[in-house]
């Protein structure tokens, strides 16, 4: 009894089990979705995951970061929205090859990012209504560029988003599917294996703290929001290779689907903890839901909705109870008492 006892702390106290809970709730959705369609078998059907979700994975990528440093960035949808916006009038009104036309969206985003963690940083204000005002602000000029679709009938562009990648006989990916799987390894890497990884987390868990170490905090956290703002541009370009226009209500609402799949893919909210290979998942329980009511037919596509709404509650949940727990252990072991012998009448 003491041990499996121990071992349930251990499996808690790991920065991992929340990414666990997450792989396994994947598993059972996708299990349930074979169990009763045929079709769910179908290896394309899971590739189709990635390539409906591209966008969605690489901004959810960029939020991951800041949610990290105990911030958030509630712009990424309308960053989304005005970089596909502007690609498309771009390539619909001048004559700039396609490469140009990314290379300004993806600049934009980056100015929009780095302004925004900036101001955050420098006047010590709420990133909730800096980048609520950044939302509004880059919703406005979306509006103002034209309050009409505008379509992207671009050669170049349009032959990106149709081409499709093999994967052997299984079936294929997209261009976008790709670009956000690349996003997703150099975040893990930038996250896992720099310094610049370590001072992000080291300021998600007490920025006072990594202001005493010497850690650059302004300069990180502002590249934190640069980042973001990059990865909701790059998102714009990868959501025009799915929709090919431009258009001021595109990505409406991708900012708090972002937030749900980072936080049920392990982030905690109260900073300091994140797994990028669990915000992918986050994002692929969304994709499989709305895939699992598609092959339903008649369920409306608000019950993913729903059902993510109930999945975040209960991840919060959890994340507050696995704090509980951890904290109760570390107070436990600072007392110089192993955690299984601190209570004998529960030992066994």
């Amino acid at each position: 009894m003491r041990g499996v006892k121990k071992l349930a702390n251990d499996m808690i106290a790991s920065p991992y089990f929340s990414f666990g809970v997450t792989v396994l709730l994947f598993a059972v959705l996708y299990g349930t979705g074979v169990a009763m369609y045929k079709g769910f078998l179908r290896p394309q059907v899971f590739f189709n995951l990635f390539i409906d979700n591209a966008a969605l994975i690489i901004v959810t990528v960029g939020i991951t970061f800041t949610l990290i440093i105990v911030g958030i960035d509630l712009s990424v949808g309308a960053v989304l929205a005005l970089s596909c916006m502007v690609l498309a009038w771009l390539l619909a009104n001048t004559a700039v090859p396609v490469w140009a036309a990314v290379a300004v969206v993806l600049l934009m985003g980056i100015v929009i990012g780095a302004a925004q963690g900036y101001i955050i940083t420098k006047f010590d204000l709420q990133p909730f209504i800096i980048t609520l005002a950044g939302m509004f602000f880059c919703r406005g000029m979306t509006a103002v560029i034209s309050r009409d679709t505008i379509q992207i009938t671009n050669e170049t562009f349009t032959a990106i988003a149709s081409y499709r990648i093999p994967i052997g006989d299984l079936g294929f990916v997209s261009v976008g599917a790709v670009l956000a799987l690349i996003v997703l390894a150099i975040a893990a890497v930038v996250l896992g294996f720099t310094k610049f990884g370590r001072a992000v987390f080291a300021i998600g868990g007490s920025e006072s703290s990594a202001a005493l170490m010497g850690l650059p905090v302004f300069r990180t956290k502002v590249i934190v929001y640069t980042i973001s703002g990059f990865c909701s541009a790059l998102g714009g370009v990868a959501y025009a290779l799915i929709m090919l226009t431009g258009y001021n209500l595109h990505g409406l609402g991708m900012e708090m689907d972002a937030i749900a799949s980072s936080v049920i893919g392990g982030t905690l909210l109260t900073g300091g903890v994140a797994f990028i290979p669990g915000a992918l998942f986050g994002v692929l329980i969304q994709g499989v839901i709305l895939t699992f009511i598609s092959f339903q037919g008649t369920l409306s596509a608000w019950w993913t909705k729903i059902v993510v709404g109930a999945l975040l509650c209960v991840f919060i949940v959890m994340q507050a109870l696995i704090t509980e727990q951890k904290a109760r252990l570390s107070k436990k072991s600072s007392m110089g008492e192993p955690p299984e012998k601190a209570k004998p009448g529960l030992a066994g």
